[in-house]
């Protein structure tokens, strides 16, 4: 049974669900907040977390890196340094989060709309769930990654 366990936790089809599952979520995320680009930078300010003159700055950057990093994350193109960027961008996502917590602010999390439930513990174990799955995607994807299948056509021509 233990083999049946971590062969299925092992499983690159896992990896390549979670691929999509993230992929789809930093696209999905991102269209609010390049849509709405001014509720964005009200929601960065709100965590008190960021210099008032970067604030716009984030607002604009933050929603095309997820974007770009969610896209290629679906189509499979570069997975191991997208995988990184997400965890990064996930990482400071829940410290901040886990700051104002502490801080007992009454603010939402601004990950998918400007109005949204209050921010809460269950925000840090949802975000730690999408680092834990983007870790795994990093570790085990190995199906369907695009520049892999061109890599391996170009090999075999110069070959």
């Amino acid at each position: 049974m233990m083999n049946g366990v971590r062969k299925l936790v092992t499983s690159p089809w896992l990896a390549l669900a979670f691929r999509l599952y993230i992929g789809g979520l930093f696209v999905f995320a991102a269209m609010y907040k390049i849509n709405y680009a001014a509720e964005f930078a009200t929601t960065i300010a709100s965590y008190r977390l960021v210099p008032y003159w970067a604030v716009n700055a984030l607002a604009v950057f933050m929603p095309w890196t997820e974007i770009i990093c969610g896209a290629l994350l679906i189509l499979g193109i570069r997975v191991r340094s997208v995988c990184t960027i997400i965890v990064a961008l996930l990482s400071v996502f829940t410290v901040a989060i886990f700051i104002n917590l502490l801080r007992d602010a009454p603010i939402s999390c601004g990950c998918f709309h400007t109005i949204e439930d209050p921010i809460s513990w269950w925000t840090i174990l949802r975000d730690v769930s999408w680092i834990a799955m983007t870790v795994h995607v990093y570790r085990f994807d190995a199906v369907l990654q695009t520049d892999q299948l061109f890599l391996g056509k170009l090999k075999r021509i110069h070959s």
